[in-house]
């Protein structure tokens, strides 16, 4: 539902003409942008045509050279200009001139000195001509019907002749399928089938008699258009008919186009390639194809030469004469118009989207611009021809889109080089809810299409209502317009150049390029009327903006609402430059003489700073008149001034789509602009500041507090304006700079450039959603929070995002309309949850007002199902719920019951016992409501909890509801309820709570039972641990001891000796409390204990010694010692016990307090000499492991340096998951190493977290040949640095005493210390060599704790340099540890 809107216009004069001369042909050099223009005057006595050759850099244009060749003269009637081609080559940077004559010239395009240079004549001329679009195949029809394929440097191909009765090579193979050859003809016979059929096809009247040469887009194929030779003179049938064929680039025929009555000669292969486009004219002249006299359509081919679609052509008032007419040229000569216009050329963009149909009617030549979507051809644009001073019809002399600006159109007139840039455009309302109708203008010739999308999706062509402007049928004078009007106002007024519709009303401004503009009421049906027609268009004004003649010359090309809401400004380009004219319509009849425009009053014209800028559209209401400059400033007009002042906003690019709209932040005063480039490119500018919020962005528009664009990512985001305006203003405090993951900043002062993008931010991640490939944004309609999307075909796809859904349920939550907030929520889908977390303390303020307004007893279910599953905490929704309950129970229980029991059971966890209690209360007066109601509640919760939860109240009556109603079976529920009904009501209870699994319940009611339960109770306890529970229940009771005995021996038998000592000694028995202390070796308590019970002394000795062994063998050698000394007397089994603890000092100690030096040499100085002996071996074995771990490493760093593929692929995880491995599974690749394990192997998987657990500890366990196992080795080192300082501290205590003993032990000792320092000198050089390279830290990236997400972590980190993971340990030399008296003595 696009548009084409003209962007800008430059006309270039060349005043410098030779007389008689007139323009005829340019190109373009696209490396440095400079235009070449060529005229040429015909010397018909000489038969001489002399060229002008122009260089055109900006608007300057400056002849650079001149050369003459012989003229072709008339050809077949009618005058064609000499030029037949004027291309720029650049590979050989040079313009060639082909001219009809068959000469071939070229000059260069580099240096001051440029000459022509004649590369040849091809005879006996040349009528055709065309480059391939590569620039490397040049085609030529010679005057005498051959076809010529040259190279750039004009070495000839392949040459053939034009005419030939071949098909070509793709000729299609009849083997007569559905032909009427095999068909059925009845009493005809077979012969009439096989009758020739007499169809009499010629050309069109108005041919030229020339061929036409155009290529596919490719470069792959052309196609060439030519009459068919002239018939012989003895010939019935004096008719030619136009002929396609399509040729290879070698020049090979490939099809022939089917026979077409009427074909014209105008053809155009459309650059996609799927089409190739001609004219046909129907009725009134032999050969025409059969139709309406007058008919004249577009018409398609395929490639294969077949015909593929059509449509008509829309030319005005003139009709089919029948009667040809001779109308005298601009260059003099004679022309036939039989219908008084002809089709002279077709043309498509560069991206097939725009087809270009030059028409040269009587009076003067126009160029429509068509284009298509769902099928449908629309004429959007069209181009008149400058009106001449002489009064002689105004023609172009050619015309040729842009190779590279796809929407850009040169055209030439006999003086005068025209370039028109066009733009995408979607005339849709910007109006603010409540009033916004999303309604959309479609240009469709003289029609415009409206459709409303807030009320209506109607899919084009349709629409749902059209408004036909006049032109072709003129309308009958207004109070407006009058006669004199209409007939001056001929064919620009069919089409109009722009329209705008009102932000404020349901207003839209039409304007023509010859200033006409009118003002439409819509009149859309919008809101809660009586039902009618969904739009009723009525004119209210029309008029011109051109006020005594000042529009002579001027062109208006854009139109937007100003400030107040019946004005408009129009976009007026004049000779002095662009012009900004303030309108005001009144709809009245204007008084004074200045007031010629009907129905509109002039108010002033405004001049503009630059030119071919735009007028910016503001979205909302908040209206202001804006100022887009061509080099990329932003300004806005001041009323005071009278002048457009420049703003701080600016885009880094022209962006042809721009909108203006204020900011709803904290920000009230900031002004955002949001500007497309058409090629990508998404900005947004405020403060200073420009961002760019998208480089692959397709479409965009501005509604609901969002900037909506499209990507070509096939998604659609929603950018907050407010956020968008925050950030902006925060880059502008921080000197244009701001660092975002998502923004770059472009600041506007001197010397800021691109900031940098940085890794984190504060900005939310926007909200998106994916759409279907190639959609583009029509309109949004913010009131129906509905996105309008269209499709690359034309259909269209209406969607209802989120954030829009979003911002009205907003609006109504914070208008209290919580009804319409619920059904918006509830037919888009949203989790009813937003009703409570917009504002949760309003909600609860506002219950009453909720329950009143949403009133439906299922829709209440609804909203507290909702709020039972949602996000919120536990606390919250009991408060939530209880709330919404009281204020139902308040209005009425009886009729809302089902949904206070969905209060009580949505919580978490479900209250299912005072959701069965309300049951109870109502059980006696409303027997059939809540008979509906356990109905309802066993539908709402599983029928075996409630039966239990009913079971648990002790009611009867109420389980067998239950049960009832849930269709149990009565054999499993009745009997039991029968055994119940016999016993005794506390015994009864604990069958219940034990049936129910209650069991500290349970035990309680057991404890109220009779007295000789109580073994049954101590049975119950022993079986579910229920000794904490039973302490309480029998506290301060006989049986409270043997509560205690039992829970004594349960701890003993979990091997909790001391909690078993105390519950032991609480219960009176020591024996056991002794026994406790002594397994969990206490034996201060428990000779403690011992003492107190009087406990014999060789019971205690034995004791003594049987502990004193435990503590050895846990290495608590100073504590067995100690109880040696004090309870068994033992001063040898002490030492011994110190002296395997390597506790010389204490051991020497207790020897000589207890008079019993002999124990020095007995026991102590040969375990000294062990120890030394000890510490030697485990220096010996530390050394060995250090060096073949440096070894190891060395060579795998050597092989992780040289083969980094077989270091990486020893282990391949993507095998962890698979079972079992097959023959077909693939080896591992460089790409597939770390790639995941195949879907279909990991199907079959079924691990439990505790093999999965296990895997990750085999993943890194250092295997050798792993990648792992660097990694593991280095930690291996780390390990053996501690074990190392263990060792020395050992040391530390042992060297002294070596020392102080005998010179065998002094020799040992110096030696020890000497092991020790080589040693540590030694691990100090491996540690510098293993961790060359300095630890460095980086940050952890948080995320889900998974094994898979711990496996990727694994694989990500694999080939992290280990040294980064495992931390050089701290080790130092220690020189506390040595004895000094070693090295001097």
């Amino acid at each position: 539902m696009r548009n084409l809107a003209v962007l800008s216009q430059t006309d270039i004069l060349l005043e410098y003409l030779p007389k008689n001369a007139r323009i005829t042909a340019t190109t373009i050099d696209l490396d440095e942008n400079v235009l070449y223009a060529a005229s040429e005057s015909v010397n018909k006595d000489a038969k001489e045509v002399s060229v002008d050759v122009y260089k055109i850099e900006g608007d300057h244009a400056t002849p650079i050279n001149m050369f003459t060749c012989l003229s072709y003269g008339e050809y077949e009637g009618g005058l064609h200009p000499e030029i037949v081609l004027m291309h720029f080559m650049p590979e050989v940077r040079k313009v060639g001139f082909f001219m009809r004559g068959g000469d071939i010239v070229t000059i260069g395009a580099d240096g001051e000195d440029v000459k022509e240079e004649f590369e040849g004549t091809v005879e006996p001329g040349i009528l055709a001509a065309s480059w391939n679009p590569d620039d490397s195949v040049l085609v030529l029809v010679t005057a005498s019907f051959k076809l010529l394929l040259m190279t750039t440097t004009f070495d000839t191909l392949s040459e053939a002749p034009l005419h030939t009765s071949d098909f070509g090579e793709d000729a299609p193979i009849n083997v007569g399928w559905g032909s009427k050859q095999t068909q059925f003809h009845g009493s005809l016979g077979k012969a009439a089938a096989q009758a020739p059929k007499t169809t009499v096809v010629g050309s069109s009247p108005d041919d030229d008699y020339l061929p036409r040469i155009t290529w596919r887009g490719d470069a792959a194929y052309f196609v060439i258009s030519a009459l068919s030779p002239p018939p012989p003179p003895n010939s019935t049938s004096r008719l030619r008919r136009r002929i396609l064929r399509v040729y290879d680039r070698e020049g090979r025929l490939q099809t022939t186009s089917e026979d077409v009555g009427g074909l014209e000669c105008s053809v155009a292969w459309r650059p996609s390639g799927n089409l190739i486009a001609s004219t046909q004219r129907f009725g009134g002249f032999d050969g025409a194809g059969v139709g309406r006299e007058g008919r004249h359509d577009v018409i398609f081919f395929e490639r294969n030469g077949l015909r593929h679609g059509e449509f008509s052509l829309f030319v005005g008032r003139t009709t089919a004469s029948g009667k040809e007419k001779a109308v005298n040229d601009d260059a003099g000569g004679v022309v036939k118009r039989r219908w008084g216009y002809r089709v002279k050329e077709l043309g498509w963009n560069a991206d097939s989207t725009v087809l270009s149909i030059w028409v040269e009617h009587d009076e003067a030549d126009v160029v429509q611009l068509w284009t298509t979507g769902n099928y449908h051809w629309y004429l959007k644009q069209e181009i008149w021809a400058p009106k001449k001073q002489t009064g002689e019809p105004a023609r172009f002399t050619s015309l040729t889109w842009h190779p590279e600006q796809v929407l850009v159109l040169r055209l030439t007139t006999t003086s005068q080089i025209i370039t028109r840039a066009y733009k995408w455009e979607t005339y849709a309302s910007l109006a603010a809810p409540p009033t916004d109708s999303g309604s959309v203008a479609v240009i469709d010739g003289a029609h415009l299409l409206f459709t409303p999308f807030r009320l209506q999706n109607i899919p084009p062509p349709m629409s749902s209502s059209k408004i036909t402007l006049f032109g072709n049928t003129l309308p009958n004078p207004t109070p407006q317009v009058s006669e004199s009007d209409l007939s001056a106002n001929d064919g620009p007024w069919r089409l109009p150049i722009h329209l705008a519709f009102s932000a404020v009303k349901d207003f839209i401004a039409v304007l023509w390029e010859r200033g006409q503009l009118e003002i439409w009421d819509l009149k859309t049906r919008v809101g809660t009327g009586p039902r009618g027609k969904v739009m009723d268009p009525t004119l209210v004004a029309r008029g011109s903006v051109f006020v005594d003649g000042s529009g002579d010359g001027d062109s208006a090309r854009q139109v937007e609402w100003g400030v107040e809401e019946n004005s408009v400004i129009v976009l007026v380009k004049t000779s002095n430059g662009d012009e900004a004219i303030f309108v005001e319509f009144t709809g009245e009849e204007g008084a004074g003489a200045e007031e010629k425009a009907r129905g509109f009053k002039v108010k002033k014209r405004s001049s503009i700073p630059q030119n071919n800028g735009r007028l910016v559209v503001c979205a909302g209401p908040a209206r202001a008149v804006s100022w887009y400059d061509p080099d990329g400033s932003l300004c806005e007009y001041n009323d005071s001034l009278d002048a457009f002042t420049p703003t701080t906003a600016k885009f880094p690019l022209f962006c042809p789509q721009t909108q203006r709209v204020s900011s709803s932040t904290s920000h009230e005063d900031a002004v955002l602009y949001v500007g497309f480039n058409g090629r990508g490119k998404l900005y947004a500018s405020t403060s200073g500041q420009t961002k760019e919020l998208g480089t692959n962005v397709t479409s965009f528009t501005i509604a609901s507090g969002f900037v909506i664009y499209t990507t070509n990512a096939h998604e659609v985001l929603f950018a907050p304006i407010s956020a968008i305006v925050d950030v902006l203003i925060a880059a502008s405090a921080s000197n244009g700079v701001h660092e975002d993951d998502q923004f770059t900043f472009i600041g506007n002062a001197p010397g800021n450039g691109i900031g940098p993008k940085g890794t984190t931010g504060n900005f939310p991640e926007w909200e998106k959603r994916r759409v279907e490939r190639g959609s583009r944004i029509v309109v949004a309609v913010p009131s129906a929070m509905a996105l309008v999307l269209q499709m690359p075909r034309g259909n269209l796809e209406t969607i209802s995002p989120r954030p829009l859904v979003m911002e009205v349920v907003k609006q109504d939550l914070n208008g209290s309309n919580y009804r319409k907030a619920f059904f918006s929520c509830r037919k888009h889908r949203i989790d009813l949850n937003v009703l409570v977390a917009h504002n949760e303390t309003k909600f609860l303020e506002d219950i009453a007002v909720v329950v009143e307004q949403i009133h439906e007893m299922d829709h209440i279910n609804l909203l507290l199902t909702n709020i039972g599953r949602g996000t919120l905490s536990s606390e919250a929704i009991a408060r939530l719920c209880d709330a919404i309950r009281v204020e139902l129970e308040r209005i009425d229980l009886k009729k809302y019951v089902n949904s206070v029991l969905t209060a009580y059971v949505v919580k978490r966890p479900p209250d299912y016992e005072a959701a069965l209690s309300v049951l109870h209360r109502l059980r006696e007066n409303e027997q059939s409501v809540v008979e509906e109601a356990v109905k309802y509640v066993i539908f709402l919760a599983d029928a075996d909890r409630l039966f239990d939860v009913a079971l648990g109240m002790y009611d009867f009556s109420l389980v067998l509801m239950i049960a009832q109603y849930a269709q149990k079976d009565p054999r499993e529920y009745l009997p039991f309820l029968r055994e119940l009904r016999a016993l005794d009501k506390y015994y009864q209870r604990f069958k219940i709570d034990d049936h129910l699994k209650r069991r500290e319940s349970a035990l309680k009611n057991l404890s109220l039972a009779a007295e000789e339960k109580f073994d049954e109770a101590t049975a119950y306890i022993e079986q579910y641990q229920l000794y904490e529970v039973a302490l309480k229940i029998w506290k301060e009771t006989e049986k409270y001891g043997t509560i205690l005995d039992l829970y004594g021996d349960w701890l003993y038998d979990r091997r909790e000796f001391r909690q078993a000592a105390l519950v032991f000694c609480e219960a009176k028995k020591l024996h056991k409390a002794m026994i406790s202390h002594e397994k969990g070796l206490e034996w201060r308590e428990m000779f403690n204990i011992a003492l107190d019970v009087d406990v014999s002394k060789e019971d205690v000795e034995a004791m003594a010694y049987r502990i004193a062994d435990d503590l050895i063998s846990k290495k608590r050698f100073a504590e067995a010692a100690r109880v040696y000394l004090d309870y068994v007397k033992n001063v040898r089994q002490a030492v011994i016990s110190l002296v395997e603890g390597n506790l010389f000092s204490e051991a020497r100690r207790v020897a000589k307090m207890n008079l019993e030096p002999g124990l020095l040499e007995e026991i102590i100085h040969p375990g000294a000499l062990d120890s030394r002996a000890q510490i030697a071996e485990d220096l010996r074995e530390m050394q060995e492991q250090l060096d073949k771990q440096r070894s190891r490493l060395r060579e795998l760093r050597v092989k992780k340096v040289e083969e980094p593929d077989a270091f990486y692929n020893m282990e391949d995880p993507t095998l962890h998951n698979v079972d079992v491995m097959t023959d077909a599974s693939m080896p591992a690749t460089v790409f597939t190493r770390y790639t995941a394990a195949p879907t279909s192997a990991s199907r079959t998987s079924k691990r439990s977290s505790r093999s999965k657990r296990k895997l990750e500890r085999k993943v890194g366990s250092g295997k050798k040949g792993t990648v792992d196992e660097e990694e593991y080795l280095l930690r291996s080192v780390t390990k053996l640095v501690g074990r190392f300082s263990a060792t020395r501290d050992e040391t530390k205590n042992l060297l002294p005493h070596l020392f102080q003993f005998t010179e065998e032990h002094r020799r040992e000792g110096l030696r020890l210390q000497g092991q020790i320092t080589r040693f540590e000198q030694h691990l100090e050089e491996v540690l510098k060599e293993i961790w060359a390279k300095s630890d460095e830290s980086g940050g952890a990236v948080e995320q889900e704790d998974t094994f898979a997400s711990r496996m990727e972590e694994k694989e990500r980190n694999r080939k992290i340099d280990p040294l980064d993971r495992v931390s050089k340990p701290e080790f130092g030399v220690d020189k506390d540890w040595r004895v000094g008296l070693y090295e001097v003595l």
